[in-house]
């Protein structure tokens, strides 16, 4: 589904919000199985996740850091 979005002077998806989550080859998240690597697109930091709540408490840490600054 492709959506038209207005212009606006900030974006409703920043990019120091993005991440890329590579779920592991055998990962099974129909069964609640998560693992694989998650990186934040504008820091680069990445991580090593064996569950959903590791995935989480990665993301909450990146948007929560002190120098995790809004886009203007």
């Amino acid at each position: 589904m492709v959506r038209k979005t207005m212009n606006s002077s900030q974006p409703s998806l920043p990019a120091n919000r993005a991440f890329i989550i590579q779920l592991h080859k055998d990962a099974n998240p129909t069964q609640g199985d998560f693992r694989g690597r998650v990186e934040h697109l504008v820091s680069y930091e990445t991580a090593h996740f064996a569950s959903l709540e590791e995935l989480y408490a990665f993301i909450q840490r990146v948007l929560t850091a002190p120098e995790a600054v809004e886009e203007p």
